[in-house]
């Protein structure tokens, strides 16, 4: 149990510093509204059940351990934050606000998409996580399931938390706002080692 505690005190504690999810759930939500921001929070939601997945099965660590993989990643991730901030630039607008704006399934694909192609996503789950399993308390991969359950609950609520803060700045030309965030976000995606 106070390892559990430990584990989720350490969660908030990175959660609070800021990143790219943060970034791209505030972006999203102050561009498209907090119902935006929220779809973008499960996204994220989502990848992180599927990196949780991946490393209890040990694939992260096959991938992180082939730096060619690594670096495909990293690149792909950027290529694709790059695609999204030229979308976001080319938006049509009307009277009554941008005609095509993505769909709250389309956000959540890109968080997915966006995280999954996050190279420090996939080594944060192989390198965090295990510090917290307790060899004494059984199954590794039960225990790893289990802290990458609770470490996507509560990923989640914060993140839906972002949507509704981030929902209240909505203001004209989000576009262009959620274009610098994406581009900002594959830039530093590509200088990152």
């Amino acid at each position: 149990m106070e390892n559990l505690i430990m584990f989720c005190g350490a969660v908030s504690l990175l959660l609070l510093s800021p990143g790219p999810n943060m970034a791209f759930v505030l972006a999203h939500s102050s561009a498209f509204g907090r119902s935006a921001g929220i779809a973008a929070a499960f996204g994220i939601g989502m990848a992180d059940i599927i990196l949780t997945l991946l490393t209890v099965s040990g694939l992260t660590a096959l991938v992180a351990a082939w730096p060619a993989a690594m670096h495909a990643i990293r690149y792909a991730g950027a290529l694709y934050l790059l695609y999204m901030a030229w979308k976001a630039l080319h938006v049509s607008e009307t009277a009554h606000g941008a005609a095509g704006e993505p769909g709250h399934l389309a956000i959540f694909c890109r968080a997915v998409v966006n995280n999954l192609l996050n190279p420090k996503a996939l080594l944060f789950f192989l390198v965090f996580i295990p510090q917290f399993v307790d060899p004494e308390q059984g199954s590794a991969a039960s225990q790893l399931l289990l802290l990458g359950l609770l470490l996507t609950a509560i990923s989640t609520i914060f993140h839906a938390g972002l949507a509704f803060a981030g929902g209240v700045f909505r203001f004209g030309r989000q576009r262009y706002v959620l274009a610098a965030v994406l581009a900002f976000l594959a830039i530093r995606l590509l200088i990152s080692r």
